[in-house]
């Protein structure tokens, strides 16, 4: 198998229509819940809507790298989400991100293996294959968080 194969459906089983790994995917996750239960905050977690901003913010921050254009995404504004008060406001971010996700698995799906082994905009960041992987891990460790936070909201209510 391609490794642009390879890593696209690495994507698609987190993102968008897996149920292999986790029984479950982020936008099934995401996409039936309410803009209540997306922000309902528990102790002192992040809220769902919180943690399905920060991780589009990196797909679309790799994106526009995989795109051509730079890299200008920064961890210290990864949770600066703009806040979520109405239906239509959560309805806004699950469709940005099912896109972006969508997106974001047809730019890989379309990389040359030699793309893929090259520097990740600079050397220090490793390569593009790395830097995708990372995506991925970091998709499935929120995506695990999601889940954690849906039971607590389902036990309180």
């Amino acid at each position: 198998m391609k490794l642009n194969t390879y890593l696209a459906d690495r994507l698609k089983e987190v993102l968008t229509e897996g149920k292999w790994v986790l029984g479950t995917n982020f936008k099934e996750q995401i996409f039936n819940l309410n803009w209540k239960q997306a922000t309902q905050k528990i102790e002192d977690f992040n809220t769902i809507a919180d943690i399905t901003f920060h991780v589009h913010y990196y797909l679309a921050g790799v994106a526009q790298v995989l795109e051509g254009g730079s890299l200008d995404i920064r961890d210290k504004y990864s949770f600066d989400a703009p806040p979520i008060e109405s239906e239509q406001d959560w309805r806004g971010l699950v469709n940005t991100f099912c896109n972006d996700s969508e997106r974001f698995i047809r730019l890989v799906e379309d990389m040359t293996n030699e793309k893929l082994e090259s520097s990740f905009v600079e050397p220090k960041y490793g390569i593009y294959a790395r830097n995708i992987d990372m995506i991925i891990e970091h998709t499935y460790y929120h995506l695990g968080q999601i889940l954690l936070i849906k039971k607590r909201i389902k036990d309180e209510n």
